[in-house]
Formats: structure tokens, C-alpha cells, sequence
């Protein structure tokens, strides 16, 4: 069994910055990939980033490139998303989840086992 918990969100100006932690226990963390997805109200969950299993490889949607940083400490089975010059439309429930494959990186929720329960992010105007 995994279990992920994801902490960090809170209320922040647009052009500010937070940085998420997705806490990991249970199932060999470091062997899988893991991903960052995001929802806002009303709409779908969708992929914001993820990274392999020893964190050489990263990738993200285009939305987010350049802005957003995810980064693995593998001593500490934790993964970070370090997101900077937020924008209202990054507004949303953004979870933490792991994958089922060592390199990689899915984007489809379908392909994700085992999920947080999700931190809230706010971008004000």
C-alpha cells in the first residue's frame, strides 16, 4: 500500500510562489515515476508534471514549462513541485500520485495507482 500526502497550498498573488511537498510512504516509492496533476472547479483533472524514478528525467505540460520545477529527495521519499509566477489560472486541487513505471512519465490519471488526497492552491488577481 502507498500513501501520499501533499502540503504547501495556500492563497498567493499572482507572480508569487509556492513550493508543494507529496510526502511518500508504503510501495518502494523510489521505483516509480510519480506526477503532479492539477483540478479547478468544474473542470477535468489534468497532468501538470511529473519525474522519474531517480529524478534525471522531467517533463511537463506547456502550460506550466518554465515556471513550475518538480524535483525528487530520495533520502526523504519526498517530490516537490516549486511553482513560480503563478497566474489565476493555475487556481486549483493539485495532487501528488505515482505511476507504474520506472522512467515513464504518464499524463493520463489513468495511469496513476495510488493518489493524495490533494492541497489547495489559490491565485489571486
Amino acid at each position: 500500500q502507498v500513501q501520499l500526502v501533499e502540503s504547501g497550498g495556500g492563497l498567493v498573488q499572482a507572480g508569487g510562489s509556492l513550493r508543494l511537498t507529496c510526502a511518500a510512504s508504503g510501495r518502494a516509492f523510489n521505483m516509480y515515476a510519480m506526477g503532479w496533476f492539477r483540478q479547478a472547479p468544474g473542470k477535468e483533472r489534468e497532468f501538470v508534471g511529473g519525474i522519474n524514478w531517480n529524478g534525471g528525467n522531467t517533463f511537463y505540460t506547456d502550460s506550466v514549462k518554465g515556471r513550475f520545477t518538480i524535483s525528487k529527495d530520495i533520502a526523504k521519499n519526498m517530490v516537490y513541485l516549486q511553482m513560480n509566477s503563478l497566474k489565476p489560472e493555475d487556481t486549483a486541487v493539485y495532487y501528488c500520485a505515482q505511476g507504474r513505471w520506472r522512467n515513464r512519465i504518464a499524463t493520463m490519471t489513468d495511469d496513476y495507482d495510488y493518489w493524495g488526497q490533494g492541497t489547495q492552491v489559490t491565485v489571486s488577481s
